[in-house]
């Protein structure tokens, strides 16, 4: 699966890349089909390929991740990390609230 779209990436292009408030849009879902693991990508740098969002594998936490990272994943029968297709995008604040978490 393509993790990054162009339609996507336009998205990334149009979010504000500075201060990231409760207000702001978290844009794309990835996550492992066969085990733990879940990234919320808020900004996406293309020049070095660095999302910046939050990360929940055993605990939620806000950092960066590259797209080479997640493209290289093979998990459970060889399957790689997906991106969520059905994933409307949120804020920050509704992030927080599913996952509990002060920032």
């Amino acid at each position: 699966m393509k993790l990054l779209t162009k339609e996507l990436l336009t998205k990334f292009e149009k979010q504000p890349q500075e201060d990231v408030s409760d207000d702001t849009k978290v844009l794309a879902h990835f996550f492992n089909p066969t085990g733990s693991g879940d990234w919320y990508a808020i900004e996406y740098d293309p020049q070095d390929k660095i999302f910046f969002g939050l990360a929940h594998i055993t605990d939620a936490e806000f950092g960066t991740w590259s797209l080479e990272e997640l493209e290289s994943f093979k998990g459970t029968f060889g399957l790689g990390i997906e991106r969520d297709l059905h994933f409307k995008p949120m804020t920050v604040r509704e992030l927080k609230t599913k996952y509990n978490i002060e920032w």
